[in-house]
């Protein structure tokens, strides 16, 4: 049974079309994968940073708050030893 001219040659379209697109699709779903794996690089980049950046500025205050209160610390005791009754002395 002879078949159409027309029938053959849109099928023969169709897989020439299938076929010749395969190659930009799979471009294509390299190009966003790379570019989303890109993308969460600099995110967890950043957020690495600024995890840096608190720990630092915690790190900072802490020593602040260590040398200021060493000094009230050291007045502290001077005042009592001052204060304290000569005859009677902590142990």
């Amino acid at each position: 049974m002879p078949v159409n001219d027309a029938v053959t040659d849109s099928v023969t379209q169709v897989n020439t079309e299938a076929v010749g697109s395969t190659p930009a699709a799979a471009i294509g779903n390299l190009l966003i994968s790379t570019s989303h794996a890109m993308g969460l690089t600099a995110h967890s980049s950043v957020s690495a940073n600024q995890q840096g950046t608190l720990v630092h500025q915690t790190s900072t205050v802490q020593g602040v708050n260590s040398l200021l209160s060493t000094g009230s610390a050291i007045v502290g005791r001077s005042v009592e030893l001052i204060l304290e009754p000569s005859g009677k002395k902590k142990s």
